[in-house]
């Protein structure tokens, strides 16, 4: 939070010359509002503390940024599937501002737009990939079998993000804290500067696969 508070943007590993302004905390007292960010503690095998930051979903549009935990999937993939498909979304969106609410294509239409929107997110899902403290690697649908599939966002929190970097570097979670930082949430559910426990719906659901051997 100091961090933050004193350098006013997330890039804080390069000097403020070659700092990026799309990183710049102003983003988060704007119209996008506020968003949630994660600390871990770790230990490397010889004892050594690691700490590891994450910033929920993307950052400006950004998926990756240099010193913060990566999202679970591969986002090259990720956008090769996302960018056409919102593009054939938009189209869908467009002919049926042009038809009234009533018509009958307008309602084909708009069925057409909800189904592409659920096959799309069906595949983006897929991608993001769990790994545990074991080496045990599961793809985030398997949490989810008994829904709709998982949720907006699911995978995409601070947490997730943290325990799958720390896997996946070999090192051993001691502690964690997860905060608001920024303008309140629409639903005033989330303030600047407060310490929140990880959510129910999507976070309960796959942290205790991603926790085991987390103890060894």
């Amino acid at each position: 939070m100091q961090e933050l508070e004193d350098l006013k943007r997330i890039d804080y590993r390069c000097d403020s010359e070659n700092a990026d302004p799309r990183l710049s905390t102003d983003y988060l007292f704007g119209a996008a509002r506020g968003q949630m960010f994660g600390v871990l503690e770790c230990e490397n095998d010889k004892g050594k503390i690691i700490i590891l930051r994450a910033f929920s979903c993307q950052y400006n549009a950004m998926w990756n940024v240099d010193g913060w935990a990566p999202p679970l999937f591969d986002v090259e993939v990720y956008q090769e599937i996302m960018i056409p498909g919102d593009r054939k979304i938009k189209e869908l969106g467009r002919k049926m501002s042009a038809l009234k609410t009533t018509d009958e294509d307008f309602r084909l239409l708009k069925q057409q737009r909800k189904q592409l929107s659920r096959s799309i997110m069906k595949e983006l899902h897929h991608l993001y990939q769990l790994q545990n403290f074991r080496g045990e690697i599961m793809p985030l649908t398997e949490f989810f079998q008994s829904t709709n599939g998982p949720p907006t966002g699911a995978g995409d929190c601070c947490a997730p993000k943290l325990l799958n970097q720390a896997a996946r570097s070999n090192l051993r979670p001691l502690s964690i804290a997860e905060f608001y930082w920024g303008k309140t949430n629409r639903s005033g559910t989330r303030k600047h500067g407060c310490f929140y426990s990880s959510c129910v719906d999507k976070c309960l659901p796959i942290l205790g696969f991603m926790l085991c051997g987390a103890g060894k």
